[in-house]
């Protein structure tokens, strides 16, 4: 352990904040005077100096209403930039003699001097959950102006992302033996299908046919990062209500062959950005091979957020395009409350699974990448879309962002690397063909153009 870090965990201990600041701790502290003492930080040399200061500037930060908060993203954006003259020297100096010197002083003078100025904040007591709560508060403000904020964003994304490297991440089973204080987190936290009571959280820990598991940080000990639950079951399941079922038939994992993951989710939007969810499904999905031997399927269960907007954004040519069959589910998923009426739900079936292929299969981003954002995450790891479910989600949630669509990503662990290396170079979407199968005009003529 560095001297700094056992510092900082010593002030922690005897309650830092107070001892440190005395009786200046309470007064409130505008944008002018925090940005000085992040001056005075950046410039300090001593270890003590430097907590005691970090530990100001967080308090201080932690006191300031909205609009202090936006000025002082601002003073982060302006007053902590480069030095432009020194940088342009040192980028000169080094197209002349491009030597190893030359190089270390052109990298250290494009260094934005607000990632030493984040670093030394990270010493403070709990300086790390700060920072990460700092950018819960700049993503809102970066996103409606990313050319002022994004340079801002930017620098505290590359330190998160070697700060919660998955070298430093601990992967810790959570059952109905864990700690409350994180059990209440899981209940909070949880994003996918909301846990209303404890009796619902005791329903997806206790049973012998759950698991659940979560990444923690060493600096956030008590508090997950993102945790994923999972079903151990017979079979693939078709629907999210069989998963959550309380009066199901509970299945010793001896017999289980397949295991779902059913809700994945992160728990800090400042670290929006940050990856590691692909590390905890491959790591959960390789322990539970190993202490459950006859497991042989590991698939999601997941949800088709993006489908709804999508179809509501088709522009008319091509929605004249269409089959008959998805004209029909069209004017079907228009109607309210159409999935109570099993009549319609079965006419609209062809057509929504169809019109969902081409969703999956042909609908892009820009960048060449799928639409759905669940689909870039998984497909991104390595999985393979591997079946559409119509109404495998029948809840307020899931009808309104995905029709009640879900999805199965198939993670064939011998396979992962590869499906990953081909989305990553080529945006390649692996898909078997049962979903392949449900694009129209396969037979005959493509359809690419609707999209």
């Amino acid at each position: 352990m560095s001297r700094v870090s056992l510092l900082s965990d010593l002030l922690s201990s005897l309650g830092a904040r107070s001892w440190f600041l005395g009786d200046d701790a309470t007064k409130p502290m505008d944008v002018p005077a925090i940005s000085a003492l992040c001056r005075k930080l950046v410039s300090s040399k001593g270890e003590a100096t430097g907590v005691r200061l970090a530990a100001e500037i967080l308090k201080a930060i932690r006191a300031l209403d909205e609009e202090a908060t936006v000025a002082l993203f601002q003073m982060f954006a302006e007053d902590f930039m480069p030095d432009e003259e020194a940088l342009r020297a040192a980028a000169e100096a080094y197209a002349d003699a491009p030597d190893p010197a030359n190089l270390a002083r052109l990298q250290h003078l494009a260094e934005p001097p607000r990632q030493e100025l984040f670093r030394r904040l990270n010493l403070a007591p709990g300086g790390t959950a700060e920072l990460v709560k700092l950018r819960e508060k700049l993503l809102p403000l970066m996103r409606a102006d990313r050319e002022k904020y994004g340079p801002v964003d930017a620098d505290l994304r590359h330190l998160f992302q070697s700060w919660f490297n998955r070298g430093f991440l601990m992967l810790r089973p959570i059952d109905w033996n864990t700690p409350a204080s994180v059990l209440e987190k899981i209940i909070r936290y949880e994003a996918v299908h909301a846990i209303g009571t404890w009796d619902e959280l005791r329903q997806r820990l206790a049973p012998a046919d759950r698991r659940c598991f979560a990444f923690f940080h060493p600096s956030i000990p008590d508090d997950p990062l993102i945790f994923v639950e999972v079903a151990l079951t017979e079979e693939i399941p078709a629907t999210i209500a069989s998963v959550l079922d309380p009066d199901r038939i509970v299945i010793s994992p001896q017999v289980a062959e397949t295991a779902v993951f059913y809700s994945i989710s992160n728990c800090h939007s400042g670290l929006a950005g940050v990856s590691f969810g692909s590390f905890l499904i491959k790591q959960v999905a390789e322990d539970l091979k190993e202490t459950i031997p006859n497991l042989k399927t590991f698939v999601t269960l997941s949800p088709v957020p993006g489908f709804a907007a999508w179809i509501s954004s088709l522009p008319d040519e091509m929605r004249q395009r269409l089959e008959p069959a998805e004209k029909l589910a069209l004017a079907i998923l228009s109607q309210e409350n159409w999935a109570a009426d099993p009549v319609r739900a079965g006419e609209a079936r062809p057509g929504v699974l169809s019109l969902a292929a081409r969703y999956f299969l042909r609908a892009k981003r820009p960048d060449g990448q799928p639409q759905d954002p669940v689909a870039r995450f998984h497909l991104g790891n390595g999985a393979m879309l591997n079946r559409i479910m119509h109404l495998g989600d029948s809840s307020a949630r899931g009808m309104r962002q995905g029709h009640g669509l879900m999805v199965n990503y198939l993670y064939d662990l011998p396979r992962v690397e590869q499906r990953h290396e081909a989305y990553a170079s080529d945006a390649e979407v692996a898909a078997s063909r049962a979903v392949t199968a449900l694009l129209p005009g396969r037979a005959g003529h493509s359809m690419k153009d609707v999209a």
